[in-house]
């Protein structure tokens, strides 16, 4: 008689089909998100020089790339806007014809079945960088509110479906509830970065957004990374406030999270694969110390496994055109 076990594992793993055909998780296409960086112009196309293959472009520009994700099967797009002018208060965030609105109405008419969700915060409009107003060298919380709720109301007239607020300023998503239900706009939801982190890994976004702050830091009002029963604090706080779903970045480094969060609440949860994430496997893969697209797909699926219901990543598109289609 055989010394193993009749249990052999390895049974279940000997060809491709037999490993998709017992995989526990699955990654789809409809499952990511592809952000953007939209600005002013036309035939504009700006390259990121520290995230290959990520432009800052105008809205024309901006439409070819949502359209190629769409093709491959993108369920959605992030849009943050990047003004040619700044100043203390953001006043660009909420401009009717500013870069975001313009591109959500774009998107809108053209690709009408792709899910638009916009980036609501004060960083990339302020000429200071922080996310809000500033009083005395720190963010003002309570006045920052009518600022993102003005934000938030304009990306919804502009035909957004979701907007997202990023600040991390208590009470945002309440103040952002009541706006739109009072402008009309109850149908439109709310993707909270519940649980953002003040994380390095975000250096790239800010070179792509031009949102790096001028001075101090943004740890008094982002987390601190060794914190988890916080994130549990904001992420409660913020269902209770009415967000309709809830976010959770960097998404790597912080996967304990991902899964305690969507473990605790049940909720919809969202994973941004930040900027330095992609940076970096960008960075190993053109050197050739690492498969890029392997990694890149390893990745994506331990985010999912994690249990992220959709992930935001700038691999969005690469990786629905490298899945397998059905």
């Amino acid at each position: 008689m055989s010394s193993f076990p009749h249990h052999r594992p390895r049974r279940l793993r000997r060809t491709a089909a037999l490993r998709n055909l017992f995989r526990e998780t699955h990654l789809a296409p409809s499952q990511l998100v592809l952000p953007v960086f939209v600005r002013a112009g036309q035939k504009l196309r700006r390259a990121v020089d520290s995230m290959p293959g990520v432009n800052q472009t105008s809205v024309d520009e901006m439409l070819r790339d949502a359209e190629a994700a769409a093709k491959a099967g993108v369920g959605g797009v992030i849009l943050f806007g990047v003004p040619d002018a700044k100043d203390a208060t953001g006043s660009g965030g909420w401009d009717d014809n500013g870069a975001v609105q313009s591109g959500v109405r774009a998107l809108k008419k053209e690709l009408p079945d792709l899910v638009v969700i916009t980036d609501v915060c004060m960083c990339e409009y302020t000429d200071h960088g922080h996310c809000g107003v500033l009083r005395d060298g720190e963010v003002d919380n309570d006045a920052t509110l009518e600022l993102l709720s003005r934000c938030a109301v304009s990306h919804a007239r502009a035909g957004a479906d979701i907007v997202a607020p990023s600040d991390m300023m208590d009470g945002r998503v309440r103040a952002i509830r009541n706006a739109l239900d009072t402008d009309g706009f109850s149908g439109v939801s709310i993707l909270s970065y519940a649980a953002k982190y003040a994380s390095a890994y975000y250096g790239p976004f800010r070179e792509a957004a031009e949102s790096t702050p001028k001075s101090g830091d943004r740890r008094g009002y982002q987390m601190d990374p060794g914190n988890s029963l916080e994130a549990m604090r904001e992420v409660l706080a913020d269902i209770e406030e009415g967000a309709d779903a809830v976010m959770v970045k960097p998404a790597g480094p912080y996967l304990d999270i991902v899964a305690r969060v969507k473990d605790e609440t049940g909720y919809p949860v969202a994973a941004y694969q930040v900027s330095g994430e992609y940076a970096m496997i960008c960075a190993a893969g053109e050197r050739g110390w690492i498969d890029r697209e392997r990694v890149m797909m390893e990745s994506l699926l331990g985010i999912r496994r994690a249990g992220a219901d959709l992930i935001v990543t700038y691999f969005a598109t690469e990786a629905a055109q490298a899945l397998p289609t059905k």
